[in-house]
């Protein structure tokens, strides 16, 4: 690995090991600007220790219901408050990885686990392993071996985005997806504000300019990036604020998925109900929320998607062979970006 990948992955653990203590000491509203948590995951989160709890640092909610028997890989994982959380959801007959660089951070995620496990009722099969996100296979992660990918607020954080991405793309099985929270930049951050610390460790410096982001993972080979979720990040401290100027942040939760998308796929489908937490609805992204028991026509992208992911079972694929059946319907970041505003609560009550 390249020296300057070196410093910046040190300048991380430091940030994360050493710097922050608690969510309290974040100078940004990325920790705390997501919207509120599925309430299954809120009763999960809630028998989760304390010690687990209270060092996370995520900005989103990238875990998605339905997992039940599936094999996660959580990036950067830290305290492991997501791992946990999946782990409750794939249940005993799944499994969750999590990947993390920062000794103090692995230490909590590890000790906690016999007492999560008295909650559960079982010993989940879950496990965190020290490395770096950019190079999973060094890991000890195989390729093909992960349904789901999830990360929070980390990816941000790399020096070397693409290499992430291509990792997470090897891990995963065919039809498996990457659901995670980042931050973004509504333009091009400068590389100037990569060497200031704080800046760094909250994200600013390094996050992706959206139009950048979908270069890259379309040119690895996922489908159309998916937004399910956006949250405008509101800077805090005054220096910082002064140092961003006019860039505005973004939490946004997507959804990669590895398939081959086809025009051919267009057709119609049926959601099904069958997710736990979701009988009467699934959302897919925002702009495609599919009500149980009613056929609604699909774009050859989202039908991709819905007939050769992970989510096949849960609905009923009507493939009609005619791209003209529908446009594209995956509505651009930027867009989105433009009609955000404010901050939505993120807390389980």
């Amino acid at each position: 690995m390249a020296c300057s990948d070196n410093s910046a992955h040190n300048a991380v653990k430091d940030y994360y090991g050493k710097v922050l203590s608690s969510t309290s000491d974040l100078k940004t509203s990325a920790c705390s600007s997501r919207s509120a948590p599925h309430p299954l995951v809120c009763r999960i989160i809630k028998t989760i220790p304390s010690a687990v709890n209270d060092k996370f640092y995520g900005c989103g909610n990238p875990i998605p219901l339905g997992i039940e028997g599936k094999d996660v890989l959580d990036l950067g994982s830290g305290s492991g408050r997501d791992c946990y959380v999946a782990a409750a959801l794939v249940g005993p007959q799944g499994s969750v990885t999590g990947v993390d660089m920062t000794d103090e951070l692995l230490q909590t995620a590890r000790e906690n686990i016999d007492a999560f496990g008295k909650a559960l009722g079982y010993t989940p099969n879950l496990k965190f392993v020290t490395g770096y996100i950019e190079e999973l296979k060094a890991a000890g992660i195989s390729d093909s071996s992960a349904d789901i990918c999830i990360s929070n607020c980390v990816v941000n954080l790399s020096p070397n985005k693409p290499k992430v991405f291509t990792s997470v793309f090897n891990a995963l099985r065919t039809g498996g997806e990457l659901h995670f929270s980042d931050m973004y930049a509504d333009r091009p951050v400068p590389a100037s504000l990569l060497k200031h610390q704080s800046l760094h460790g909250e994200g600013l410096s390094g996050a992706l300019h959206t139009r950048e982001f979908e270069r890259i993972v379309t040119t690895i080979g996922f489908a159309q990036p998916r937004v399910l979720a956006i949250t405008q990040v509101d800077v805090y401290d005054p220096q910082l604020k002064e140092l961003v100027g006019d860039i505005k942040y973004y939490s946004i939760t997507y959804r990669l998925f590895k398939v081959r998308e086809s025009a051919e796929s267009a057709g119609y489908v049926t959601y099904l109900g069958t997710i736990a937490g979701h009988e009467d609805k699934y959302v897919l992204d925002v702009d495609n929320t599919f009500e149980k028991g009613v056929r609604v026509s699909v774009s050859g992208s989202t039908g991709s998607v819905l007939s050769d992911s992970w989510l096949a079972p849960f609905f009923n694929i009507e493939k009609s062979g005619s791209p003209q059946d529908k446009a594209a319907d995956i509505s651009s970041a930027e867009t989105l970006m433009k009609a955000t505003t404010g901050c939505s609560a993120n807390v389980c009550r």
